[in-house]
């Protein structure tokens, strides 16, 4: 019985990665990334049906720790969480906002991937499915907010969705100009100045 080369799959990986980055997803070549894999097209078809599940191969680890991100902000139980507690969520705070920052450096380079490489996958849409996930949360922690009377301002889906976007847009943008980690920290406290959540919502 023949045994699977598995060190096949991370070089096979490795060179789909350099490749949809260099050209993206519709113009990559799947023989370039064989070839510069050292493997055949026969052995990608073993593993993958096309270009399209080994794009999805590439990015899924991305895909995960994007997802843990999101759930995170999520799944949250607010009936244990105090007022002083939920105004906080609306302040910009510098530490907890590079803290996201730091999820993202750690997977720059398939973040890259996935919001300006991706066209003509299921994923071409992902920074715009981003923020609608990301609106979702921040609707739950709005209603909440108004329920208690800390939130005066009256804001609909459609105004969080377009306001979440911009501010999401903020944080994708540097990895997409390969800012260096150093100009990625001024960012970080530019934008904090820059989107005041709590004056937006009505909070005094």
């Amino acid at each position: 019985m023949s045994v699977r080369d598995t060190s096949i799959d991370s070089r096979l990986l490795q060179s789909a990665r350099e490749e949809f980055m260099k050209k993206g997803f519709i113009k990559a070549d799947l023989k370039t990334i064989c070839d510069n894999a050292g493997v055949t097209t026969g052995a990608v078809y073993k593993r993958y049906k096309g270009k399209e599940e080994l794009f999805g191969a590439v990015v899924s680890d991305t895909l995960s720790v994007l997802d843990e991100m999101i759930e995170s902000r999520t799944d949250v139980d607010l009936s244990i969480v105090s007022d002083d507690e939920i105004r906080k969520m609306w302040v910009m705070n510098e530490e907890y906002t590079l803290g996201m920052f730091d999820v993202f450096w750690t997977v720059r380079d398939d973040l890259v991937l996935l919001l300006s490489k991706s066209s003509g996958t299921v994923y071409e849409n992902y920074g715009h499915d981003f923020a609608n996930r990301m609106t979702e949360s921040y609707m739950k922690y709005y209603r909440e907010a108004v329920k208690r009377g800390i939130a005066k301002a009256d804001i609909k889906k459609k105004e969080m969705h377009i306001l979440c976007t911009s501010f999401w847009v903020s944080i994708y943008e540097p990895f997409i100009h390969k800012m260096s980690r150093k100009e990625i920290e001024e960012h970080c406290r530019i934008i904090c100045r820059y989107f005041d959540w709590a004056s937006c919502i009505g909070i005094e």
